[in-house]
């Protein structure tokens, strides 16, 4: 039988979704074609940096030198040379390298760049990219070394293994040199022409290619903060007369249009429809506190917040970042400052804030949860007290400790990220906006946010597979509970159990939130 035919991401001059980007970045058997609309538009630009450059006319980076540099001429002459010598004095990044899936991101958001038609590269060129990809080819790119003025250290590490030099891993996973790893592929090394150089380490593809990763994880987050909110909510109301639902009721949503608000009600009603939360009760509390009463707003300023890092990413992806940028309309070669990714670092700041402001109202919701364990476990000692012996499945007892922990480091974390970076290159490059950084924050933050949740998860369906109540829980919390229910039977050390759990609710959340539904405010 013959094999499938590997899934596509077809690069034309239409334009392309954050979504389709993390998706052939996350999959290594994902290729990239680019369709000939594309490849003229990509020819058509060459043209015009052909052109400056045979006119004499001194342009940027192309028979000048970069940075304090940009007033002094580069000889014909030594032009080619020059490209070698711009890759090699950009590769100087440090630290830990990034993964696959990340590297991948990098490759693919400079070639959709190189696609905008604002960056001067031959069609063969932005062609390698291409092959890179398709045919596997992984750059070992450091993580450290952009202040966010343009992403130069990280592609300079891609440009240099396109170049034969730098290094690559190999299949499985060993680091080896370029020129290896390209030969190993059955690709030569790239020849770079004039004012390719600039144009492969100049644009912002790491912030951008990290960027859709990180987005696609908080669209994740925004639902599992639902599902810890709905279990929570189910939990108070069988321990503590709570779980009232008319904060997430229509009349309540519709008084204030904020962004994001109403379709995190609209989640949590969502998963408890079936339920016996949806009967009005007369024991249960007029009003709940606002870590579940007010969480529609939370959520909902934290949902606004991540489909504004969508429309940032892809303004980003889609526009023209280069400088100079090749401007094919007009047939000239500007300079200018599209390179400073200003609104995608500020939003990066944002959700950080956002994300803390969730781990607030989550870490309050699970001290709610605490006594009616505490109760529990006590009347297991109680039972063993008795001869019973104690109770094979226990949820660990400080994960509550845990998560205030966690919610330490979102708050440390949540502190501004873009302020710091000093001036440099003789003072031409006096400001930057350090996106790299905020955004390597927001990944930790990230981690930090969805263990606490998880531990919320974790500690909500405890106790209400505890309860054993006849109620019967929510459509969509039911399926939850009992994924959980199967980790929970496995008792375990607490890392593990964190871990095992966060594995099950990402499987599950595809199966309560479907399709129609997964995208409603966060495409």
């Amino acid at each position: 039988m013959a094999s499938a035919e590997p899934r596509t991401l077809h690069l034309g001059t239409a334009p392309v979704s954050a979504r389709s980007v993390a998706l052939a970045a996350a999959d290594p058997s994902f290729h990239v074609k680019l369709n000939p609309d594309a490849l003229s538009l990509l020819g058509r630009s060459r043209e015009v940096l052909e052109r400056a450059a045979s006119s004499g006319q001194r342009v940027y980076g192309l028979n000048t030198l970069l940075g304090s540099g940009r007033d002094t001429a580069v000889e014909e002459k030594s032009l080619l040379a020059y490209q070698i010598q711009v890759v090699r004095y950009h590769n100087s990044g440090v630290g830990s390298y990034l993964d696959r899936p990340t590297a991948r991101a990098v490759i693919l958001a400079r070639l959709i760049g190189f696609s905008r038609g604002g960056s001067g590269v031959r069609p063969e060129t932005a062609g390698f990219y291409v092959e890179m990809l398709n045919r596997g080819v992984l750059p070992a790119i450091p993580r450290e070394g952009s202040v966010g003025s343009s992403d130069l250290t990280q592609l300079a590490a891609v440009a240099a293994v396109a170049i034969g030099e730098g290094h690559a891993f190999d299949a499985d996973g060993a680091l080896i040199s370029g020129a290896k790893a390209l030969a190993d592929a059955g690709l030569q090394p790239l020849v770079l022409a004039p004012g390719e150089a600039l144009a492969l380490v100049s644009a912002n593809a790491y912030s951008i290619g990290a960027g859709t990763l990180a987005l696609a994880r908080l669209r994740h987050l925004a639902h599992l903060a639902d599902v810890a909110l709905s279990l929570s909510l189910e939990t108070i109301a069988r321990y503590d007369d709570g779980g009232n639902l008319s904060p997430f009721s229509p009349a309540i949503q519709a008084a204030k249009a904020v962004d994001g608000q109403g379709d995190s009600a609209a989640a949590v009603l969502h998963l408890l429809r079936g339920g016996w939360l949806e009967d009005v009760r007369p024991e249960a509390s007029v009003q709940d506190p606002l870590s579940f009463r007010a969480a529609p707003q939370t959520h909902g300023a934290f949902r606004s917040l991540v489909t504004q890092l969508g429309t940032a990413l892809e303004v980003e992806l889609n526009g023209r970042g280069d400088n100079p940028l090749v401007d094919v309309e007009s047939g000239l070669m500007v300079s200018g400052g599209n390179f400073q990714p200003m609104q995608l670092a500020l939003t990066f700041e944002s959700l950080r804030l956002a994300l803390a402001h969730v781990g607030i109202s989550s870490e309050r919701r699970i001290a709610k949860l605490y006594p009616p364990q505490r109760a529990i476990r006590a009347r297991h000692l109680q039972a063993a007290s008795s001869g019973e012996g104690l109770a094979a499945e226990e949820l660990p007892g400080l994960l509550w400790y845990s998560a205030a922990g966690l919610l330490a480091e979102l708050k440390f974390l949540a502190a501004p990220a873009t302020l710091g970076a000093p001036t440099l290159s003789a003072d031409v490059e006096d400001h930057s906006t350090l996106a790299p950084l905020a955004l390597q924050q927001l990944e930790k933050s990230l981690e930090a946010a969805e263990k606490l949740l998880v531990i919320e998860a974790l500690t909500a369906s405890y106790l209400l597979l505890e309860a054993a109540a006849g109620q019967p829980l929510g459509k969509g919390t039911g399926v939850v509970v009992g994924r959980l229910a199967d980790v929970l039977a496995d008792s375990s050390a607490a890392p593990d159990l964190v871990e095992r759990a966060r594995t099950a609710l990402r499987d599950v959340l595809d199966q309560v939130f479907p399709e129609t539904e997964e995208g409603a405010g966060l495409r």
